[in-house]
């Protein structure tokens, strides 16, 4: 003898199936390069950016002592990568502004990249301790490569170039081929 269902069970089965189906549909991740239309942040980067002013070298020209201690926030391609003090990386980079739109190769958010500007407008040098995945490898952090970086600006000048130097205490990371920049826009359809 076999027993079936009762009806508020078959119910409270089908409302649990619809309910999750629903969420996993709500839930676009953009993941860890940010496929989405709009920049999306990692939630340990929301944290960190918190209370940082987004970079902007030419108030950082002429008021550097206000900017001096602050906790900033910057997007820049890498230059260089070099050895610093301490084990860190010493980075060069090429300051970039962040699209308001991320440009995508089709309808499909996954075609998606982030974007930012093709145009230089500061240099920028940071210090920051690697992730292993992030140091070595085809998809090390590298010339090529962009990073948000966040942190405080530091007494500090590169002596090479006389460009102001960040001690970073959180950075995400696309390696080269993971983001395009604006010049980029000629040839993705949306």
């Amino acid at each position: 003898m076999s027993r079936s269902a009762s009806p508020s069970r078959a119910f409270a089965r089908l409302f649990v199936a619809t309910a999750c189906a629903l969420a996993a549909g709500a839930c676009h991740s953009a993941g860890q390069y940010g496929y989405a239309r709009t920049y999306d942040a990692l939630s340990d980067e929301e944290d960190a950016a918190e209370g940082a002013k987004e970079y902007d070298p030419v108030m950082m020209e002429r008021a550097p002592d206000t900017w001096r201690g602050q906790r900033i926030s910057v997007f820049g391609v890498v230059k260089q990568r070099k050895e610093g003090p301490g084990g860190l990386a010493y980075l060069t980079l090429s300051v970039r502004t962040l699209a308001t739109r991320n440009l995508c190769d089709e309808a499909d958010e996954a075609s998606c990249r982030v974007t930012v500007s093709d145009h230089e407008f500061a240099l920028l040098h940071a210090t920051t301790k690697l992730r292993p995945e992030d140091a070595l490898g085809k998809e090390s952090l590298r010339a090529g490569s962009l990073v948000r970086v966040i942190g405080k600006l530091t007494d500090d000048v590169d002596k090479t170039d006389g460009a102001a130097v960040l001690q970073a205490n959180y950075y995400r990371h696309w390696p080269h081929n993971f983001y395009v920049t604006m010049a980029d826009r000629d040839h993705m359809k949306l």
